[in-house]
């Protein structure tokens, strides 16, 4: 039998340094060596609470491909975007977020993404998530 692996590396964005007040998105870890069908998750840690006066968490959760433009995974903590499997999943509360997958497939290489927008201004600092396949199953010879 041969596996494959998912390597999860931290790649930070160049967005421009905010106002004192914004808040910070960290995510972690840096490395995550993942092998397919097997689970994976990447947490999301805020510089302040994102509960919202109105009662409301809005913290979200995108995939980005190469080339392609960033997809909604999970919006509001943990509700799934249409179209997104179930092996996906979004948890948390107050500062402290998790996208888990519970089975990584190989079309889930891409970079992951946390963003808020309870606080102005939504688009802020934060890292991206990078994931890439290490290796490729080989065909026995016959």
């Amino acid at each position: 039998l041969f596996s494959q692996s998912l390597h999860i590396t931290l790649h930070f964005s160049l967005l421009p340094l905010g106002c004192s007040g914004d808040v910070v998105l960290t995510q972690t870890p840096g490395s995550l060596p993942v092998t397919l069908g097997q689970p994976a998750s990447i947490s999301c840690r805020a510089s302040q609470s994102l509960v919202h006066s109105n009662g409301n968490t809005y913290l979200h959760w995108y995939q980005q491909k190469p080339g392609q433009s960033p997809r909604l995974l999970i919006y509001k903590v943990s509700n799934r975007a249409s179209g997104v499997p179930d092996r996906f999943s979004g948890s948390g509360s107050g500062t402290d977020f998790t996208l888990r997958i519970s089975r990584v497939e190989a079309e889930d290489i891409g970079v992951y993404y946390c963003q808020q927008g309870t606080h102005a201004p939504p688009t802020v600092i934060q890292p991206q998530t990078q994931t890439s396949l290490l290796s490729r199953p080989r065909c026995p010879h016959v």
